[in-house]
């Protein structure tokens, strides 16, 4: 079990979200959140290492799916640490 800390870009990215007209896609960024602070390795997750951000912040960071096969999917962009049971959330947004 994780405890996930966010970035200030990653709060203010997940209160945008709670606008109505981004529910669905809120519910799907929750829901991920909840299975990465339980098991960051979780098959649905789709979790691997974002080597473009890995160089430019010199540690791995890591890319996990909050949506597939939809336009403009977010994702959410994370790794581990501080501490060993932290995860930080860095940005949640649509892919790249």
């Amino acid at each position: 079990m994780f405890k996930l800390i966010f970035t200030p870009e990653a709060k203010k990215q997940l209160k945008e979200l709670k606008n109505p007209n981004h529910q669905k896609r809120f519910k799907a960024v929750v829901k991920t959140l909840a299975y990465l602070e339980k098991n960051s390795r979780h098959p649905g997750l789709n979790t691997h290492e974002f080597t473009s951000y890995s160089r430019k912040y010199g540690k791995k960071i890591y890319e996990t799916y909050a949506e597939n096969k939809t336009p403009a999917a977010y994702r959410i962009f994370w790794h581990y640490g501080p501490d060993k049971s932290e995860i930080t959330i860095l940005t949640i947004t649509p892919h790249p």
